[in-house]
């Protein structure tokens, strides 16, 4: 008996520290603003659109977004969607665009995950993102998404739940980020999907270089 009540006592104490910890104001270290994202990223040509409206800005729960469309000579454009979090505690957190699609009349006819090169502070590396075409009527669109916080980058909803609950307890940190990249698939043309997925990971690893600005490690 008197083992099991030190095991709960310590157990009880462990807890409370880790309570403490994550409960802590956070501090998220300084970066620019996503009101100055750059609407030129390499040979891409950007321009803002219009924003959402406050019932879906309220829906999504971000503290700053990016909402724009990208043109190179040659190639498709693309859609770019940055959604900021600055905190995650008080149930404002990033939802896998999967779960809105639908709803949008959207609807997933393929998923995978892919794992491109791609250049950084950090130096080269290799991420891992999720790669979906989905289908509404007659169009097909390419899409590809990730989750991003404290320099990491994931592609499922649910490691990036746990390292939201690791990262709060070990950093007192819940800062993070969806980033998603939208490309149309030409009608008609049967090599239109592989060129609308090479036009999605061309677009982001020259995105990619430019995050570290404004998503914090």
């Amino acid at each position: 008996m008197l083992v099991r009540a030190v095991i709960v006592t310590l157990c009880l104490l462990t807890g409370a520290v880790v309570v403490a910890r994550a409960s802590k104001n956070e501090v998220v270290p300084p970066r620019e603003s996503l009101a100055t994202f750059p609407l030129t990223i390499g040979p891409w040509q950007g321009q803002r659109l219009p924003k959402f409206d406050d019932k879906i800005t309220a829906v999504l729960g971000v503290d700053e977004y990016v909402n724009a469309a990208y043109y190179t000579p040659g190639q498709s454009g693309v859609g770019l969607y940055i959604g900021y979090y600055q905190s995650q505690r008080e149930g404002d957190t990033m939802h896998s665009p999967l779960n809105c699609l639908p709803g949008a009349g959207w609807l997933p006819v393929k998923q995978e995950r892919i794992t491109i090169p791609v250049t950084d502070t950090k130096g080269p590396r290799q991420i891992e993102i999720n790669n979906v075409v989905i289908e509404k009527g007659l169009d097909r669109q390419v899409v590809m998404y990730w989750y991003q916080s404290h320099g990491r980058v994931v592609a499922s909803e649910y490691w990036g739940k746990i390292y939201l609950v690791t990262d709060a307890v070990r950093y007192a940190r819940t800062d993070g980020a969806l980033v998603r990249v939208v490309v149309p698939i030409r009608a008609g043309d049967p090599g239109a999907d592989a060129a609308a997925q090479k036009t999605a990971i061309d677009f982001t690893k020259t995105l990619f270089s430019q995050l570290d600005r404004y998503l914090p490690s």
